[in-house]
């Protein structure tokens, strides 16, 4: 049994830590400095928790008058530090609010719209007028056999576009066999005709790539092909199908257009098709003027690429044709650079680009 004043003795000592506690907590001005006090007074090495601990070598007459004080104590201190914590938050929220103040009287700030691209604009123009004709949408991929990107096409060994310097060459296999950057989307088109049976009514546009840079020409640049196959189709379709095109993407009523016989391996006969336009400086205005201007080559499908694809040519027929998407955007929209489509200018972009949902339509219009 402790002494009658050592008891006393412990009852102060509980009534100074409260006081002693409590004043601290009240003087407390951040979270950290809350929890470490909360730490070192009610831890498990707290002074509340280590003289709890002595109640265990007290007698119970004593004990059953310390251990109310000191669980009151516990739970003084516990609620003045939820307390002093509810206080700190709320303070802190509202130096926050306070120093993230929005002034709501301010002009809103501008929005930062997009810009479709020139090159995805004209292409979704472009296989518009041709969806509107009929004609399928055909993809392929980027990287091709030598079969598909020049043999299947009547292209000999020995032609120049089969050199490294005309065309991007993968490593060899093991094999010896090697892969390459596709050189046009003609490769598409044999595909097709390869899996598919006739008749085939497509347009193929995509990337292609050729070792090529200067002001009119990039490595890789946008073509679209087309192919009609079946038994009756001649030339005199092919002009109808371009002249009802040239009129839909140039937006005008009539377009006078010249074929002047050329040669490609694939096409047999083979044609460039001109338009009438004027040159005025650095623009061409097209539809009028005594001027002429070359935009796409043409031509009957020669009867080897069909006998490459299995089917005879006997039987079959059909035409083809090809453009570039990026010369025919820079003719349209009147950009005299190539090179400017791959610079990622923003600024060119805002001025050359398009309003994401202004999605061209025949019914619409295809451009603004």
């Amino acid at each position: 049994m402790w002494p009658l004043f050592y008891l006393r003795v412990v009852m102060q000592d509980i009534e100074k830590l409260e006081q002693e506690l409590l004043a601290k907590i009240g003087s407390v001005t951040d979270l950290d400095s809350l929890e470490s006090l909360r730490i070192s007074a009610l831890g498990k090495k707290g002074s509340v928790s280590l003289m709890m601990r002595g109640l265990g070598q007290m007698d119970p007459a004593e004990r059953q008058e310390v251990a109310p004080k000191l669980n009151k104590l516990k739970i003084t201190v516990g609620n003045a530090i939820d307390e002093a914590k509810s206080g700190l938050h709320a303070a802190a929220l509202d130096a926050k609010l306070q120093q993230e103040k929005i002034d709501i009287t301010l002009p809103a700030r501008p929005e930062q719209i997009g810009r479709i691209h020139p090159i995805s604009q004209v292409m979704d123009e472009i296989t518009e007028i041709f969806a509107g004709m009929g004609f399928d949408i055909a993809e392929g991929p980027d990287i091709e056999n030598d079969f598909n990107n020049f043999t299947a096409l009547n292209i000999p060994p020995e032609h120049p576009a089969r050199q490294m310097h005309d065309t991007f060459y993968l490593p060899e296999k093991e094999d010896g066999s090697r892969q390459l950057l596709r050189t046009h989307t003609s490769t598409v088109q044999i595909r097709t005709m390869q899996s598919q049976k006739p008749p085939h009514r497509i347009v193929v546009p995509g990337r292609t790539f050729r070792s090529d840079s200067d002001q009119t020409h990039t490595p890789m640049f946008h073509q679209i092909e087309g192919l009609v196959i079946d038994k009756t189709s001649h030339m005199g379709h092919l002009k109808g199908v371009l002249a009802e095109f040239c009129k839909a993407f140039f937006e005008l009523e009539e377009v006078t257009m010249r074929f002047r016989p050329s040669y490609f391996p694939f096409t047999e006969p083979s044609a460039e098709m001109d338009i009438r336009c004027t040159f005025a400086g650095d623009h061409v205005k097209v539809g009028e003027g005594d001027d002429w201007l070359e935009i796409l080559g043409c031509g009957m499908v020669n009867p080897r690429v069909l006998e490459h694809c299995g089917l005879d040519p006997a039987e079959y027929q059909g035409f083809a044709w090809g453009m570039g998407i990026d010369r025919i955007a820079m003719l349209k929209y009147g950009i005299p650079d190539l090179r400017a489509f791959f610079d990622s200018d923003l600024r060119w972009l805002k001025h050359y680009g398009f309003v994401p949902l202004d999605v061209p339509t025949l019914g619409g219009g295809l451009s603004r």
